[in-house]
């Protein structure tokens, strides 16, 4: 990356010029806000900028210490910045479905209440892999950045560091594209949005409404897209994509931790034991198994027909049951117990003699 900043200022509702990437400031002006997530205005074809007529938009912003100022519009022909690493390969794939983990929710949600004083929303790096079907969001990272009425300013440097930091411990981890919380897409969006597709073709823009205008948080997708006449002015359109959640097993107690909540008056709740888990576990189990059972006597006694589909996934199901002798399984069941219990009696027993230790050597 060859600045640590990139801030672009110019009056709303002008034309703006196309997005060439440079580190120079250029008298030009930014496009005025996208009423709806479709068409936002984007910016001439390269080489053929614009001259604003407002002498106050022509004069090149002044940066702060350790960003660089630079406008919508820039000289074609010009270095691109560009962060290290692998990019998102090819085209979006087939399918257009972006699938989101809970920890991306969760870390967003959190950079949005911890925001500086003034900030109306945040932003930040969205990390994950690719394959045919999908792309799938496994992490991301909040960036500062300075947002007025006429100007934004992001810290570059800032995401060059944590994403080279990430990488160290997700090498597989690319670049996705970038989030904002908001219902809606603004003039800036399309200039962010501009920065990250240097980082990975056709970059992701998520919508996250930490608002909740319409009493929920509504999560939004888009992929841009280039629109208008070869040669002429071009726009930047916003096609929104289809998300759909996903989550490990690790994160599927965490969300179910936090789905308890809802029913108690405080909003709070204590976290459950390894007993009481594996219990509630079984008790699913228990009412799944009720469930088939029931829908196989309905079919048997032609109460309900037959669907094929169910028929063979049961069957399927029951396959996978390896056959153990009833004795045996008991047998292994009580020994895997046993071994459990020791390991959790030689840990709290070790804990004791460390925390014994460490009153002693005080005294």
């Amino acid at each position: 990356m060859a600045t640590p900043a990139v801030s672009a200022s110019a009056p709303p509702g002008t034309p703006a010029p196309a997005p060439a990437a440079a580190p120079v400031s250029v008298p030009t002006s930014v496009p005025a806000p996208a009423p709806t997530p479709a068409p936002a205005a984007a910016p001439p074809s390269a080489g053929t900028p614009a001259l604003s007529s407002d002498p106050a938009a022509a004069a090149a912003t002044t940066a702060a210490p350790g960003q660089t100022s630079a406008s919508a519009q820039a000289p074609a022909q010009t270095p691109a910045l560009a962060l290290p690493g692998p990019a998102l390969p090819g085209p979006f794939p087939g399918g257009r479905v972006v699938r989101l983990h809970p920890v991306i929710l969760a870390s967003i949600v959190d950079s949005y209440e911890r925001r500086n004083e003034g900030a109306a929303r945040v932003i930040g790096t969205l990390l994950g892999t690719v394959d045919k079907h999908s792309v799938e969001v496994t992490n991301c990272f909040s960036v500062p950045h300075n947002e007025s009425e006429d100007e934004v300013a992001v810290d570059m440097e800032f995401a060059k560091n944590m994403y080279e930091l990430h990488k160290k411990v997700s090498p597989n981890e690319l670049i996705l594209g970038w989030y904002a919380t908001g219902h809606d897409i603004t003039e800036h969006s399309v200039l962010i949005h501009e920065y990250y597709s240097r980082e990975a073709p056709n970059p992701i823009h998520l919508t996250v409404d930490t608002s909740l205008q319409n009493g929920r948080m509504s999560i939004k997708a888009y992929v841009s897209t280039l629109m208008g006449v070869p040669g002429r002015t071009m726009g930047v359109m916003f096609t929104p994509l289809t998300v759909k959640y996903a989550y490990y097993d690790t994160e599927r107690i965490g969300v179910d931790l936090i789905m308890k909540t809802c029913f108690s008056p405080n909003r709070v709740i204590g976290l459950s034991s390894d007993l009481q888990q594996v219990g509630g576990a079984s008790a699913r189990i228990q009412d799944a198994l009720s469930t088939v059972l029931q829908y196989a006597e309905d079919v048997l006694s032609g109460k309900v027909s037959a669907d094929n589909t169910v028929g063979r996934f049961l069957m399927s199901l029951v396959n996978q049951v390896p056959k153990i002798v009833p004795d045996d399984f008991e047998t292994m069941l009580n020994s895997n117990i046993n071994d459990l219990l020791m390991v959790t009696y030689l840990a709290n027993l070790t804990q004791s003699q460390i925390a014994l230790n460490e009153k002693l050597v005080n005294l």
